[in-house]
Order: structure tokens, then sequence, then C-alpha cells
């Protein structure tokens, strides 16, 4: 839907007075008085940017690497704010298709912030500090899995993309050829005991769920929740 002349001339009246307070503040910024010489905050055009720009904050090198553009070709296939664009993008990052990491540990970590900040539209801070990292641990067999590990800020995202997140894993886990997490005895046990310890002494949880359902799922996630 085309917006009307006035709308446009005020989204151009935005942009160019932004434009003027970056070149301000840029001007300031070369005077050597704050730490860095630059204003740190990239500008974003729509969703795809604010996700690359974002998550660029830990992984500087996907700056205009076509993360952004794969995102919008992703939008006209699946639609916008499908998780699908979400899991795409992320097995893409995590595949290193527009640059290198490190390692695949970062490579991976790095995709599943990218899916997580587009499930969050680009707006909430959980990608970086609520989703902290993946280990690679072993199982009993002696196989890799994934174990994530999660803060606070992760509350930013809401029940619903919080738990996205972890399928976003998931999937990487199965495409990527990863085993699945398998709980010890000691861990479940914890797992009800620590989620009890919680309502009982923290906090009441929205739902509490029975010791069984908790064994349950304990005992059938595929990645451990650190």
């Amino acid at each position: 839907m085309e917006a009307s002349l006035d709308m446009e001339n005020y989204f151009d009246d935005l942009s160019k007075k932004t434009g003027i307070a970056y070149g301000v503040a840029k001007n300031a910024r070369v005077k050597g008085l704050d730490p860095v010489e630059d204003v740190e905050i990239p500008l974003a055009q729509n969703m795809a940017e604010r996700v690359e720009g974002l998550i660029s904050v830990v992984a500087p090198q996907i700056i205009g690497k076509g993360i952004a553009n794969r995102i919008m070709e992703l939008e006209k296939k699946f639609g916008k704010l499908n998780w699908r664009v979400a899991f795409s993008i992320a097995l893409d990052v995590a595949e290193e298709k527009f640059c290198k990491f490190k390692d695949r540990k970062e490579a991976i970590e790095v995709g599943i912030r990218v899916g997580f900040a587009y499930v969050t539209s680009g707006v909430v801070s959980s990608p970086l500090e609520g989703f902290l990292s993946i280990e690679i641990k072993k199982t009993r067999n002696g196989e890799d899995y994934f174990s994530l590990n999660y803060a606070g800020p992760v509350r930013s995202a809401g029940g619903t993309a919080a738990a996205v997140s972890v399928l976003l894993a998931d999937f990487l886990r199965v495409k990527l050829g990863f085993s699945k997490y398998d709980a010890t005895e000691e861990e479940v046990r914890r797992a009800v005991t620590e989620l009890y310890d919680y309502h009982e002494r923290v906090t009441n949880l929205q739902y509490l769920p029975s010791e069984e359902e908790i064994d349950f799922f304990v005992r059938n996630i595929p990645v451990q929740i650190d």
C-alpha cells in the first residue's frame, strides 16, 4: 500500500533531520572527548537491517555481507514475520554463507542470534544478553550435543520468542548433524527440585508442571537449557 504525499514528506523530513543529527554527533565525536570517535548506532531502513545491525554488536563481520538482503528475499517467499524466515536465515548464517567465523561454535551462536533477532523484530536485547552462548558437550556415548546458556534479559523476548530460540538451536542441531542431549538421572531430579524451589521460594510460576511432566520434558528435550 502506497503512503500519501503528506506521509512521504513526513518520512523524508525525518530522514533528513536524522542525517543532520548524525552529522552533528560525528563532528562532536571527532574531537576525541568520547571513548570512540564515531557514532556507534547504525541506521536501519527496515527490520532486516535492524536485525543485521543488532547482531553486529557481537559479530561485526556480518555487516554488509548480504544478510539483510537475504532476509528480504525470504520474506517475499514466506511472508513477513514468518518463523520460516528466522529458521532459514539462522541456517544460512551458521553454514557461513555470508562470512566466516573463528570456529563452528561461533557460527552456530551467531546463526541462533540472527534468527532470534528476527523473531523479536530486532528491537529487544534478548538475542545479545538473554541468549549468551552455546557449549558443545558430550553425551554419555561421547557424541556432541548443544547446551544453551541463557540469562535474565531473555525475558524481554516474551515466552513464545524465547521458546522459539530453543527451537532454532534444535533446528541447527539437526541440520548440522549434532546428537540429542541425554539427561542423567541426577539432572532430571535437579530440574524438578529447582523448578519447585523457584516456585515456592522466589515467585509463583504462571504454570507449575507436575513432577511427572518435568521428568518427561527433561528426558526428551533434545538440547540442554542451562
